[in-house]
C-alpha cells in the first residue's frame, strides 16, 4: 500500500510525534509498504508540486527525524520558521499527498491531532486515516468531559473541578483539599502538569497550566502506583506499570530512556489486573472510541483503582507503553502497526 505517516503539527508534543512517526514509517516499510513520513505543518516543497510517482521515491520524499528533547518545543519559533507563513494548519501539498495515499497513519499527538479536527477535515476530503473518529477524539481530548462520562459510566476517577482562566479562584474557594494535581484541560504528555502541596505552589501551578490553555483541571492527588492499559479492537492488552526513577511521570520521564522502570505484565494480583482491564474496556465504550487507544490509571495505597484519562493516539516511541503491552502478548512492533492499519481500513468497508 501507499501510506503517508503524518507527524509534527503544532502541539506541545510535536517532537514526540516525529519519533512516533519515524518508528511507524520504518515498521510499515519493513512490512513492504511504500511510506512517506511528512510534517503536516511544514508540508512538502513550496507552492504547487508535481507529486506524480512520489511513493516510488518515498524515502527521498520523507523527512529525517532526530531524538526527543527533554523540554517541549517553542511553537512560536516553529511557526516563524515556515517558509510560506500561511495561516493554514496543513503545509504545502500535504492534503494532495494524503488524498493520493491508500491510508494516512496519524502519528500526531495533542492539539489538532488527537482533538478530532484533522479527522473531521479528512472525512470531508474523503481521506482514510488510522485511529478513532473525529467525535470520539474530541470527547476524549477534553479531560473535563472525559471525567463526566467516566462518572456517568461508574468508572472510578479522581474527584476534581475545572477552572477558566477568566474565573481564577483562590484555593480556599475550590472545595478541594491539598495535595491536588493541576493540569491543562486538553494537553498531553504531562506538559504543564503540577503536583501541588501548598497554597504557594497552587498559584505557581495555575500560572504554568494557564500558559498552555485557558481551562485547567484540578483533581485530588492519589498517592500510589501508576499504570496504563492499551485497548486494541475493544480488547484490553496486559497492564503495564510505570515507576519513574525520580518525581512523577512528567514529560522528561516519559521520553528520556532510563527515567522510568516499566513492567509488563504489571506485578499485580490477577483480580486487580482484571478489574483495571475491564475499566479500560468500559472507558473505550463510554467515550465511543474504536481501533486503538490507551487508558491511564492510578492504584492507591489501599488498592483503589482510578482511571485518569484516555489517549486516542498513543505514543509509538522507543519508550512508549502500547508497543510494550502488545509485545507482552507476542505482537511485534511491525505487526502492531500493520494491525492498526488493517482495522482502521475496516471502517470504510
Amino acid at each position: 500500500m501507499n501510506i503517508v505517516v503524518l507527524a509534527g503539527g503544532l502541539s506541545t508534543e510535536r517532537d514526540v510525534s516525529f519519533v512516533t512517526g519515524d518508528m511507524v514509517a520504518k515498521a510499515l516499510r519493513r512490512k513492504g509498504h511504500k511510506v512517506i513520513l511528512a510534517d503536516v505543518f511544514m508540508g512538502m516543497g513550496e507552492g504547487s508540486m508535481d507529486l506524480a510517482d512520489i511513493f516510488d521515491r518515498s524515502l527521498e520524499a520523507s523527512i529525517e527525524v532526530a531524538g526527543i528533547p527533554t523540554t517541549a518545543p517553542d511553537l512560536e519559533a516553529v511557526k516563524k520558521s515556515r517558509k510560506d507563513q500561511s495561516g493554514c494548519f496543513f503545509g504545502p501539498n500535504i492534503l494532495d499527498l494524503c488524498r493520493m495515499a491508500d491510508i494516512v497513519f496519524i502519528a500526531l499527538h495533542g492539539a489538532n491531532g488527537e482533538d478530532g479536527r484533522i479527522q473531521a477535515a479528512f472525512d470531508l476530503f474523503g481521506i482514510k486515516y488510522t485511529g478513532t473518529d473525529y467525535r470520539s477524539s474530541a470527547i476524549a481530548m477534553d479531560k473535563e468531559l472525559t471525567k463526566e462520562l467516566f462518572l456517568a459510566s461508574r468508572i472510578p476517577t479522581p474527584r476534581g473541578i475545572s477552572m477558566q482562566k477568566s474565573a481564577r479562584k483562590a484555593f480556599a474557594d475550590t472545595g478541594l483539599t491539598l495535595p491536588v494535581v493541576v493540569k491543562p484541560c486538553c494537553g498531553g504528555s504531562s506538559v504543564g502538569v503540577s503536583i501541588v502541596r501548598s497554597p504557594e505552589e497552587y498559584e505557581r501551578a495555575l500560572d504554568t497550566a494557564f500558559c498552555y490553555e485557558d481551562q485547567v483541571i484540578l483533581e485530588d492527588y492519589i498517592e500510589g502506583r501508576e499504570f496504563s492499559v492499551g485497548v486494541l479492537e475493544g480488547k484490553a492488552l496486559p497492564v503495564i506499570e510505570i515507576a519513574p526513577v525520580e518525581g512523577f511521570y512528567d514529560y522528561k520521564n516519559k521520553y528520556k530512556a532510563g527515567s522510568a522502570v516499566e513492567t509488563c505484565p504489571a506485578d499485580l494480583p490477577p483480580e486487580i489486573s482484571g478489574e483495571m482491564q475491564r475499566y479500560a474496556e468500559e472507558a473505550v465504550r463510554a467515550l465511543g472510541l474504536c481501533t486503538y487507544s490507551r487508558m491511564d490509571f492510578l492504584l492507591s495505597r489501599d488498592n483503589r483503582i482510578f482511571c485518569l484519562e484516555a489517549n486516542t493516539l498513543p505514543g509509538m516511541t522507543p519508550t512508549s507503553l502500547l508497543p510494550q503491552e502488545a509485545q507482552a502478548v507476542g505482537m511485534s512492533f511491525e505487526d502492531l502497526c500493520q494491525r492498526i492499519v488493517e482495522i482502521s481500513l475496516d471502517k470504510w468497508k
